[in-house]
């Protein structure tokens, strides 16, 4: 039993992979994620990660951490070497994301994304209304000083998918305090301010399966 609490959405996203799984984690953090995957689920890994005060903590936690800047690529992991590879709420702060999601799903069997949605409702508002761009609680810095270059939609993301023969295992939207309800799952583009997805590439095996013969 861990001694601290998960955040909302690192809890969702711990449901989705299978005990005795390798895992990385890209833009760790702290390292809670890996910490209560190896504590709960037997999972071992490791997690990338450019911020130094972060990584001190990794490695307090007996975290297995690396300093890497995403941009870079990942050349340095070979094909299959993880069975899922995460990325939480930095898919839109990277150079080139349709490039990091192919790398995600070259070196992992799964690829956990999550993002936070230009769709939302309140988005459209501020921007159609008020013709400024948006500053709401899940997308809260000004265009200025934000870390975002690459905001995009439940909708674009599902169309980049598409476009790069990705399969959507599964999806799920939420508020910014990480909960959903009916009217988000019937309406995600609109009424969802987090996406999170759980992604193979089409025709290749999931994790914990074998490859067709």
């Amino acid at each position: 039993m861990t001694e601290y609490a998960l955040r909302p959405d690192l809890a969702m996203i711990a449901r989705w992979i299978r005990p005795g799984s390798r895992v990385l984690d890209l833009g760790c953090g702290d390292g809670t994620l890996l910490r209560h995957l190896r504590d709960t689920r037997e999972v071992t890994g490791y997690g990338l990660e450019i911020d130094a005060d972060n990584i001190v903590r990794c490695i307090e936690s007996d975290v297995n951490v690396i300093r890497m800047d995403l941009d870079r690529g990942l050349d340095a992991f070979a094909t299959d070497s993880f069975d899922y590879v995460v990325l939480t709420q930095a898919l839109q702060v990277v150079q080139r994301p349709d490039f990091l999601l192919e790398e995600m799903l070259r070196i992992g069997r799964e690829s956990i994304v999550t993002f936070p949605n230009f769709g939302h409702w309140q988005c459209r508002l501020q921007l159609g209304l008020r013709g400024h761009m948006p500053v709401t609680p899940s997308l809260p810095d000004e265009w200025y000083d934000t870390p975002n270059i690459h905001l995009c939609t439940v909708r674009d993301f599902e169309r980049l998918c598409a476009q790069k023969n990705l399969h959507i295992l599964a999806r799920n939207v939420v508020d910014r305090h990480h909960r959903s309800n009916f009217w988000m799952r019937s309406m995600p583009n609109l009424l969802g301010q987090v996406a999170l997805y759980s992604l193979k590439r089409n025709g290749a095996p999931r994790a914990g399966e074998n490859a067709a013969t």
